[in-house]
């Protein structure tokens, strides 16, 4: 069984599984949302993730086992997610990109592959540079009712905190800077243990200059 995951396309978004794909709940404000017919809905999905990747750049990753997508993760400035105004723990910070929504199959669900979305997602990121955190809006109920808000659990398993709590949705973070720092420590560990088993260079033996020949008169 082969794993892999690679940024999303417009190639991709007609072919990924689940209500997410044409889900309009983070990328329209809820008043454009109602003005939107069924059938245009991918469209306008398509039209959302075109702009942010002319503007910005990759929005996503796709996790495919056997060539199937099976799960993704979006994410973005907040500046390209209106839908999160309406959070009562909104904005999101200024130095951080929005994580909108993982969504996995649910006969992939309890495999970790949401655990391998969100760190494609980090590893994307740090790559770029210049960004410090991940934010998402978490939600605390067993039973949602807006199933388009990743549960609050899910994002403290893989790593996010509580920065601004709330009984139901509260927004929480994930600071990249701790993945580069860990990602230092281990290139730094790689260095002493190649520096241990490297063997150690004679260092060349002196030549002596060769002995002045006697001038005889």
């Amino acid at each position: 069984m082969s794993r892999r995951t690679k940024r999303l396309t417009l190639d991709d978004l007609a072919t990924l599984p689940g209500p997410c794909r044409d889900c309009l709940f983070w990328e329209l404000d809820p008043v454009r949302r109602t003005r939107v017919a069924a059938e245009d809905r991918l469209a306008e999905k398509e039209a959302w993730v075109s702009e942010v990747l002319r503007e910005w750049g990759s929005c996503g990753q796709v996790l495919s086992v056997d060539d199937v997508p099976l799960g993704y993760a979006i994410y973005a400035p907040t500046a390209f997610v209106p839908g999160a105004q309406a959070f009562p723990t909104a904005p999101v910070s200024t130095d951080a990109v929005q994580l909108t929504t993982v969504y996995v199959d649910p006969r992939a669900a309890g495999g970790g592959l949401g655990r391998v979305l969100i760190q494609a997602m980090a590893r994307d990121l740090v790559q770029r540079g210049g960004i410090r955190a991940v934010e998402a809006f978490g939600d605390t109920r067993q039973v949602r009712p807006e199933a388009c808000v990743v549960p609050a659990g899910f994002l403290a398993a893989v790593g996010f905190k509580t920065q601004r709590a709330h009984p139901t949705n509260p927004r929480m973070r994930m600071d990249l800077r701790s993945t580069l720092t860990w990602k230092d420590e281990v290139e730094q560990a790689l260095e002493k243990l190649l520096g241990a088993v490297r063997p150690v260079r004679a260092a060349p033996k002196a030549t002596q200059p060769p002995a002045r020949q006697r001038l005889t008169r």
